[in-house]
């Protein structure tokens, strides 16, 4: 696969230049027996958790490198226990995935933003952060630059993380060669979501509902064993942090960011190679 994603011809194949899909057309509902609706022709999309089951939806396409955008309202309330993912993945035992998912949390404590980089079926690599604003009361959006270069996480435009391809530095394989799809769930981990499960799931507050509006997938579409993209068209294809980037993250890092794997020395005596290229 690796390849024939280095021999892809590009072509112009992106997802209406990275406008605003369609969730009637370029989503598909995967579970959740009907929790999951589509609402206003197309432009809402509501997921719903219940004391039976949750739901979830992933995207139609798969994408080799792009950037991927939404908004997104989280459930409203006391969220605890419950995780609303938001992810790019290409699944296996050796799969690649880059994570947003957002911890539940008791009315009036700050939801958690929890993140992660899976590379070759290797993840572990998580950061998490709390938001400068409550995300249950109005739609944010949440944005995944992934280019040869590197993963980018911004929350409404300010990035939060970055990820470098560091492969040839530090011998971590870098995510370039398993077309992910988007994937999106809200679902009940009160068993760890919340303080790390001591807080659980208040079903009397059920149904919860998180909604999710303006998907935009400006991205290298994969199709037929090959990444039909055109480089060129993209200014996310060798996006980077600016200084004026680096210094929001810095920001965000240095006022929200409540765990950074690479600190953790209980978990970590030796950090992992990529920390030391860490921003």
């Amino acid at each position: 696969m690796a390849k024939l994603a280095i021999l892809a011809v590009f072509v112009l194949g992106l997802l209406g230049g990275g406008a605003r899909a369609n969730f009637f057309t370029d989503i598909d509902v995967t579970w959740g027996g009907g929790r999951a609706k589509v609402l206003e022709n197309g432009n809402l999309l509501q997921l719903v958790l219940d004391r039976t089951s949750g739901s979830g939806f992933q995207s139609k396409r798969e994408y080799l490198y792009g950037r991927v955008d939404m908004d997104i309202k989280l459930v409203a309330g006391n969220s605890a226990g419950t995780v609303s993912a938001y992810y790019l993945s290409s699944l296996g035992p050796t799969h690649d995935e880059i994570d947003f998912e957002f911890l539940g949390n008791l009315t009036g404590d700050p939801v958690i933003l929890h993140t992660n980089v899976f590379s070759q079926g290797k993840g572990s690599r998580e950061q998490q952060f709390y938001l400068w604003f409550d995300p249950r009361l109005q739609f944010h959006t949440y944005s995944i630059v992934w280019n040869p270069q590197q993963i980018l996480f911004y929350v409404d435009g300010t990035p939060i993380r970055e990820f470098r391809n560091l492969e040839r530095e530090t011998g971590v394989p870098y995510l370039k060669s398993q077309p992910m799809r988007l994937y999106s769930s809200l679902w009940s981990a009160d068993d760890w979501a919340t303080r790390g499960g001591l807080v659980k799931t208040d079903w009397s507050k059920a149904p919860f509902v998180s909604y999710y509006r303006n998907y935009r997938a400006d991205a290298c579409v994969w199709a037929g064993g090959r990444s039909a993209c055109s480089p060129a068209s993209g200014t996310w294809w060798d996006q980077s942090l600016d200084a004026a980037a680096a210094q929001k993250l810095r920001w965000v890092r240095q006022n929200y960011m409540v765990y950074d794997y690479c600190t953790d020395r209980r978990r970590y005596p030796q950090p992992p190679p990529e920390c030391a290229y860490s921003r």
